[in-house]
Order: C-alpha cells, then sequence, then structure tokens
C-alpha cells in the first residue's frame, strides 16, 4: 500500500508520523503546493490530507487511489460528490478535538470579558508599578455568571461548550436547524438579540455558508462577545470587522477564517491589534495531545476501509 501525506507541517512538526509505516509505504510531504498535488498522488492508494484541496481536477489521474483521510474534522476542502463517482472513499475524524476546541473557546471569552489584555499589559508596560496604587479597576470588567451563552451549532464540540458555560452559571441559548428535545433551542434571530456571549461551531456547508450576515450581526447586543471557531466563511468577515471597530459589538475572538492564512488586504488587518480582539492562527484543533488521537483515528480509518468496514465515512 502506498500512502502519501501531502501537507505534515499542518499537523505540527512535533508529531511523530512514523506509525504511518507500519502501515503502507509512506511519503511525506510538508506542504504540497496546488499545481504539484496531481502529481504527487498520481500513484497513491491511500492520500492523508490537512487543508490541501481535492477536486475532480487532481484527482482525475489517480487511478490508484482508494482512499482519502483527512486530519480533521470539517471536509468542505474534498468535492465528495466527484469522490462518490470516482469510488473514492473518503474520511474524516469525528470527536478527537472537542475538549480542544471548547477549551479555546471559553479561554477566548474568559480572557475577553476579563479585560485581561489590557490589564496583563497595565502591569507589563511599569505602569502598575509606576502608579503607586495597590490595585487598578479600569477598564471595567463584569461576570459571566448569570450570562446569556448563545451557541450555533451543537454538536460535541457545542455540547461541551455549553456544559463548560452551564458550569460558570450561564443560561443557554442554543441554534441548530434540527432543534434537538432537551435542548434550549431557539429561532437564530432569538440567539443573536438576546445572547451576551455567541460561539460558532457549525459545520461549512450549502446550508451555513454566510449564515451569521450583517442583518444577524446587526441585531447583536453591542456588548455582545462573539467567538467563532467554526469556519470563517460561515459570517461575514468584513461585517464583523465593520461592527466592531464602529462599537456595535462588544469584542471579538476568532480562531478561523475564509482564506487561511488571511492575506494583508482582509478586514481583519484593521482590527488586530485592538484589545478586544483575540485572533489566533487555528490552532484551536491542536492541542499534541488532540493531534495523537488524530493520526490514531487516520490510522483506524485505513485499517478499517481495507478490513471491508465503514468508518467515519464521508462520501
Amino acid at each position: 500500500m502506498k500512502i502519501v501525506v501531502l501537507d505534515a507541517e499542518t499537523f505540527g512538526t512535533d508529531l511523530d508520523l512514523s506509525p504511518l509505516s507500519g502501515v503502507g509505504e509512506t511519503t511525506v510531504y510538508p506542504i504540497t503546493p496546488a499545481d504539484l498535488v496531481a502529481e504527487r498522488i498520481s500513484d497513491a492508494e491511500v492520500v492523508i490530507i490537512n487543508k490541501v484541496k481535492l477536486n475532480e481536477t487532481n484527482l482525475a489521474a489517480a487511478s490508484s487511489l482508494k482512499l482519502i483521510c483527512i486530519m480533521a474534522t470539517g471536509y468542505d476542502n474534498v468535492d465528495t460528490a466527484y469522490c462518490r463517482s470516482a469510488g473514492i472513499a473518503v474520511c474524516n475524524v469525528v470527536g478527537y478535538s472537542t475538549h480542544n476546541v471548547a477549551q479555546l473557546t471559553v479561554a477566548m471569552v474568559m480572557s475577553l470579558i476579563n479585560r485581561l489584555p489590557e490589564y496583563t499589559e497595565f502591569v507589563r508596560s511599569g505602569a502598575y508599578t509606576a502608579s503607586g496604587i495597590p490595585n487598578k479597576l479600569e477598564p471595567v470588567y463584569h461576570e459571566i455568571c448569570g450570562k446569556k451563552w448563545g451557541i450555533i451549532g451543537y454538536g460535541n464540540i457545542g455540547k461541551q461548550v455549553g456544559r463548560v458555560a452551564e458550569a460558570m452559571g450561564c443560561e443557554l441559548l442554543v441554534y441548530k436547524r434540527t432543534p434537538e428535545p432537551g435542548a434550549p433551542c431557539v429561532d437564530l434571530e432569538t440567539l443573536c438579540r438576546e445572547s451576551d456571549v455567541i460561539s460558532v461551531h457549525t459545520p461549512l456547508n450549502d446550508g451555513t455558508r454566510g449564515l451569521i450576515d450583517a442583518a444577524h450581526i446587526a441585531m447583536m447586543k453591542k456588548d455582545v462577545i462573539f467567538i467563532n471557531v467554526a469556519r470563517g466563511a460561515v459570517t461575514d468577515e468584513a461585517a464583523l470587522a465593520a461592527a466592531l471597530k464602529e462599537g456595535k459589538i462588544g469584542a471579538l475572538g476568532v480562531d478561523v477564517y475564509s482564506v487561511e492564512p488571511f492575506s494583508a488586504d482582509h478586514p481583519f488587518n484593521e482590527i488586530k491589534a485592538l484589545p478586544n480582539v483575540c485572533l489566533t492562527p487555528h490552532m484551536a484543533w491542536g492541542s499534541y495531545e488532540a493531534r495523537v488521537r488524530c493520526l490514531s483515528e487516520v490510522i483506524k480509518n485505513i485499517g478499517a476501509y481495507y478490513a471491508g468496514e465503514r468508518r467515519c465515512r464521508v462520501d
């Protein structure tokens, strides 16, 4: 079996990929530019990716390809319709980063609601020592207890975030396209109007692309904390940046972008240095423990496919 890994650098250079050699002959590329994808997978039976885009253009000549394994939960970078028609199986990995993404979501909220960047800078700069005053309580910060936390997308990650939010005393509001019995589900407009914190955990697909548009952002509270750890294209990024600059939302935390890394002309460049903004480089999924779990699951997916079993199939 010939296995090709196309973008190993996106898994982290500290992740040991040697277990793949126990499954088959493995070729590892740190990064693969779009114009080299077709060439590098031309004789592969199994292709492992994280961010590389695979579609008819680069898959058509891969006559030996049987299986695509995605080192992620999201699979919007793979043309699954084409793979289905071509008889190529596609597997993702589910659940490996649930606690990790929830952890970053809550960390962003807690940093922003406590105004930690401003308070730590006050001490770091020496201003605290120079002040001669034993404490500082400006800018004003608030308790999370008693706040309404809106969760958009209520899968594994959304549910974990909800559990943590409730443990801190928050009331949950949940939006999902198919309301879940027992969950505090509301329509999206209600969630946007009433929530003090909003976090997004929905996958990107035709139904969620642009879901949080300018109209929904305009409904939000002036001091809302908005967090997106799902996919950048679920939101109108320009509208978010404008609302933040104009003081129409309180704070913004984002780990995902419609183009990654975002370009020099991206609207977030105008707000990235503001103290009420927390932007991270799509790292919420990637603790060391989560990446080890992810690789282990990919190996299990390969074994299941060759054993004639359907495991984590999304084709």
